[in-house]
């Protein structure tokens, strides 16, 4: 039920009235899109979404005066954020930030009023921080060549057949593809990072002119960065059917690993206007149980080290 009040207008959302102030202020000038229509968006694909939102702390991207302002993230919960809204106290290197939680289809909605284009979330789940059940190869070309983002994507694929661990690829609504590996929670971040890296550094040896792992643009001379800094505590990545904050309002959508196989698929491909497209296809649907690191480790060490002459 929606009700308009003045500058304002009022959304009954299973318990809660969530209040979307200056609802018709567009956030996306060259698509007419306002806040109430983000806030709409997020509201009709909030079952598909909230899987993978819940108990994860969320750094919030906000764009209160449009996406063509610079906008900010904003990690600490400011006080006018309602009581009913879930929170997590965490440590940092020199205290603690109090991050939002997006438990409910209400606590979406009102994150879109305010302005929240696109919720980042962390790789691991509050209740353990520190211990991901995520792993996030970014896959980000040098350019708008999404052939060779698939290509990689394919190439990083192989690779972990290998290594016997499923992955699902995303769409990041930006520029490139994340493939995301479901694990168990048993490795720390740090032990995580330096798997991702491993395998990334076999990946660029294998691909050497097409691949790197240089994390100065300088050094990578052209090359599709296999990025992996993602994971580490307190990072982030852009959370499954995210809005972007980018004209036409893409969107980060799921894929199947035979989409890749579309020469007309775009880290764009799916925007906001898109909804109803997007929910009537589930290629998540199944998602692979996680994995432990422990034999994939042993495994990929065995590749790297050179043939018995």
């Amino acid at each position: 039920m929606t009700a308009a009040k003045g500058d304002r207008r009022e959304i009954r959302v299973g318990r809660h009235t969530v209040e979307v102030a200056r609802p018709d202020k567009v956030l996306f000038p060259d698509d007419g899109i306002t806040k109430a229509g983000l806030a709409d968006y997020y509201q009709r694909v909030a079952a598909r979404m909230l899987p993978h939102l819940r108990g994860r702390p969320l750094m919030l991207e906000q764009h209160p005066d449009g996406i063509d302002d610079p906008g900010f993230m904003r990690k600490d919960v400011p006080g006018h954020f309602p009581d009913w809204l879930d929170r997590v106290e965490l440590p940092k290197e020199d205290g603690t930030v109090t991050y939002a939680l997006c438990e409910d289809t209400a606590s979406l909605v009102y994150l879109a009023g305010q302005a929240c284009v696109t919720p980042h979330r962390w790789l691991s789940r509050a209740d353990r921080p520190d211990h991901p059940d995520r792993l996030v190869f970014d896959l980000d070309p040098p350019g708008d060549d999404f052939g060779a983002v698939r290509r990689a994507a394919r190439r990083l694929r192989t690779l972990l057949d290998e290594l016997e661990l499923p992955a699902l690829p995303m769409s990041t609504g930006s520029r490139g593809l994340h493939v995301v590996v479901p694990l168990l929670r048993r490795d720390s971040f740090d032990d995580v990072r330096d798997f991702a890296r491993e395998a990334a550094d076999l990946l660029a040896d294998r691909y050497p002119d097409e691949l790197t792992t240089a994390a100065r643009k300088r050094d990578r001379r052209g090359r599709l960065y296999l990025d992996v800094q993602r994971n580490g505590y307190g990072q982030t990545a852009v959370a499954p059917y995210a809005v972007r904050a980018r004209p036409g309002a893409p969107v980060a959508a799921p894929l199947a690993w035979d989409e890749l196989d579309d020469p007309d698929l775009t880290a764009r491909r799916w925007t906001l206007a898109d909804a109803d497209r997007l929910l009537d296809r589930d290629p998540w649907r199944d998602p692979p149980r996680g994995r432990s690191l422990a034999a994939a480790r042993r495994r990929l060490t065995a590749l790297r080290e050179p043939p018995a002459s």
